[in-house]
């Protein structure tokens, strides 16, 4: 399923041309490799999202409702501050 669907249908993310823009800025990473809007999310991947001065890590995996593949995120791994902002 593309990234920047899996966002917003997972919750991360409200809006879909929000996590569009997060990756065109290269702002998201899939298993540690910078990630486009249209990248293949897998069951089992890990994403860092860099918002502002928090970067949040997140295991997605995906749950069958009504007969198609749901996005969700059981829980937020880590959630790191720069100090750099």
């Amino acid at each position: 399923m593309r990234l920047d669907l899996v966002l917003k249908l997972s919750g991360l993310i409200k809006r879909r041309t929000v996590a569009k823009e997060l990756a065109e800025r290269g702002r998201i990473l899939i298993n540690d490799r910078v990630a486009k809007p249209s990248s293949e999310v897998k069951d089992g991947d890990h994403l860092e999202l860099h918002l502002g001065n928090r970067i949040l890590l997140v295991e997605i995996t995906f749950e069958l409702r009504y007969k198609k593949e749901f996005p969700v995120y059981k829980e937020i791994l880590t959630t790191k501050v720069n100090a750099d902002a």
